[in-house]
């Protein structure tokens, strides 16, 4: 490793292990039931089941996963409270999506508009004098 350069630390935590059963209706996402386990596998009944949702959206650029949490205490409780759950975290995945369009379109530079040594993009720009297609976009 290079000097300077940062470690990622993969280290798992052996006290928050969790068995994961997967089960779908084939139609609209998935459920993760997560049972949570000791680091030998057997049972921690000090830890409540955790129920996770998964589906995805379609986008001008494919599709979107979105995972969140159900909050239930039975398989037949999380399937149930499926649709409401997405629901809520679709909701806030475009909402910040529409956070991340509203900065990126507030941060572009507008060539010519004195921002670097020649009035165009800082340290030069981009070479022949402008971004092809008229810019950036931003669905």
């Amino acid at each position: 490793m290079a000097e300077g350069e940062r470690k990622i630390e993969l280290d798992m935590a052996p006290e928050n292990l969790y068995l994961e059963e997967i089960f779908t209706d084939r139609r609209v996402g998935t459920i993760q039931r997560l049972t949570p386990v000791t680091k030998d596998g057997g049972p921690d009944n000090t830890r409540s089941v955790v129920y996770v949702g998964q589906t995805q959206i379609l986008t001008p650029a494919g599709g979107l996963p979105i995972t969140f949490e159900i909050d239930a205490t039975s398989l037949g409780e999380a399937s149930r409270k499926f649709g409401e759950a997405a629901e809520a975290a679709i909701e806030d995945t475009m909402r910040r999506l529409e956070e991340m369009r509203r900065d990126a379109a507030s941060s572009i530079i507008v060539p010519g508009s004195g921002g670097g040594p020649s009035g165009g993009m800082p340290g030069g720009g981009v070479p022949g004098g402008g971004i092809p297609g008229g810019g950036i976009k931003v669905p």
